[in-house]
């Protein structure tokens, strides 16, 4: 006998994404990016592992896919550049600060050293938008942004992969300090 391959077979894509991306920062946050492996985080969704690999290639894959989902559209809240980037900041330290999210964001990174395919993956379906995005609002070159995106999530990665914790709020405004300097 087949398997129904009806579009309406099954939970739906969005409902299916939400779960396993819960799924996956709930297992990373737990067992630590090394820990979160495809088979506890398929568990822990209540799906197949084929049906993670079936969406996604790969562990960094997934990840990447979560955490843009995480992180959703880019914050644009004014055409003020101080505003825009002190609120790019503030955004980024908060979506660090999830639970699960900055081990992610951090496990996925180190992943890629030594990944092609990972790194492909990340530069265009994780930073490229948001590149784009603050290049346009900003009237910035490629470089500059760029340079500003490794230098915020750079620091906030590096300040909860040393101390486990997000940064502190009077850190985070030395950081806009530092960011809003370079871009005055």
């Amino acid at each position: 006998m087949q398997a129904s391959t009806s579009p309406g077979a099954g939970r739906p894509r969005s409902d299916l994404n939400a779960d396993v991306f819960a799924a996956t920062l709930r297992s990373v946050h737990e067992c630590g990016y090394a820990g979160a492996t495809m088979d506890r985080i398929a568990v822990a969704a209540g799906v197949a592992k084929t049906t993670l690999y079936r969406r996604w290639p790969s562990k960094g894959a997934l990840i990447t896919a979560c955490l843009v989902d995480v992180f959703g559209p880019a914050p644009i809240v004014s055409e003020d550049r101080e505003e825009l980037l002190t609120t790019a900041v503030r955004w980024g330290a908060a979506k660090i600060a999830e639970p699960g999210v900055g081990a992610a964001f951090a496990g996925v990174f180190t992943d890629a050293v030594s990944d092609p395919d990972l790194r492909e993956i990340l530069s265009t379906q994780l930073q490229a938008p948001y590149l784009r995005v603050l290049q346009d609002a900003l009237g910035e070159s490629e470089q500059r942004v760029r340079f500003a995106i490794d230098v915020i999530m750079g620091t906030l990665l590096h300040r909860m992969g040393i101390s486990g914790e997000p940064m502190a709020e009077d850190d985070v405004e030395a950081l806009i300090a530092m960011v809003l300097d370079v871009f005055r």
